[in-house]
């Protein structure tokens, strides 16, 4: 037997409620002959007889009586099919896997996703996180290991379409006994001869404190490298060593702990973050919605190319 036609089916679910052609035909809006038509060519396919004539309409057989049954399930499952379909269409229901820094991550990520996932349009919407190094983000991006990626805008995102999103103030994190503890603020280049406690040193924020001390004649003194924040924050604490981090996620744990924060006046200690794809054709319907999200959430939301 050839595949059923879901049309066909339809009226003859409408023949069977309406117990009449033509009845049928008004409310499909068809002519009662090319209902009957199909409905010829749909008892020669299934090769029985669906519906008796009587005098005042017609009814379906023990036959249409099944046949029915089960194109109501049909109609009701395709319903469901073309609703999930526009689902993804519109972008209220996919998948969306980002690509982000552990500064992006620390900060306001969380609450923006779970702003975006609150929302009722968005509950069939599934956002996965990843944490990379800025470096490891674009790359990502590029090579399709992620749709999104957010890291600072000053990484190599050479061939990504970009907007903005939030941005953040590096500090010095010091013990309140350090020398530069009671200052107001400090170039970095006035710093460099204390001993660090370093983030990866594949991170963006690494390489630029690597290269502004080369530009400086120095080398930066690593007193030890570790993986987080936190573990940053706790060789602070002990006061074997200064960090360099972003003030929005030093400073509740700088309160609780007693340490210091000493903005940076240098440019690019005011960080702007990027999110970044490969091109708005290549975005699913719920990233889309996603970035237009995460853009909105920033300051002076404007389209950068």
């Amino acid at each position: 037997m050839r595949d059923l036609d879901l049309t066909t089916l339809r009226l003859f679910i409408a023949v069977c409620e309406q117990r009449s052609i033509t009845a049928a035909g008004l409310r499909q809006a068809m002519v009662g002959s090319a209902i009957s038509k199909r409905l010829a060519q749909l008892e020669h396919q299934v090769g029985t007889q669906l519906l008796v004539r009587k005098r005042r309409g017609v009814a379906p057989t023990p036959a249409g009586e099944t046949l029915l049954e089960h194109a109501r399930a049909l109609l009701a499952r395709s319903e469901l099919i073309a609703r999930d379909m526009a689902g993804y269409a519109q972008g209220t229901r996919g998948h969306v896997r980002l690509l982000v820094t552990a500064s992006v991550m620390a900060e306001s990520l969380a609450d923006d996703v779970a702003a975006f996932l609150k929302h009722p349009d968005h509950g069939q919407i599934q956002v996965s996180l990843e944490e990379r190094v800025s470096p490891e983000v674009a790359r990502g991006v590029r090579d399709g290991s992620a749709s999104v990626g957010i890291c600072w805008d000053a990484a190599d995102l050479e061939g990504l379409q970009t907007q903005s999103y939030r941005g953040d103030h590096l500090a010095i994190c010091a013990h309140a006994s350090h020398p530069i503890a009671a200052r107001a603020q400090v170039h970095f280049a006035e710093v460099l001869d204390y001993e660090y406690v370093s983030m990866p040193a594949l991170s963006a924020v690494q390489q630029l404190l690597t290269r502004t001390a080369a530009v400086e004649g120095k080398v930066l003194q690593h007193r030890m490298q570790v993986s987080h924040f936190d573990a940053a924050l706790r060789v602070v604490r002990a006061n074997l060593a200064i960090s360099v981090m972003p003030a929005e996620i030093a400073e509740p744990f700088a309160q609780a702990y007693g340490l210091r924060l000493v903005p940076l006046a240098d440019d690019w200690a005011q960080r702007r973050f990027a999110i970044c794809y490969r091109s708005q054709d290549q975005l699913s319907p719920a990233a889309r919605l996603l970035v237009a999200h995460l853009h909105a959430c920033g300051p002076g939301a404007e389209t950068a190319q």
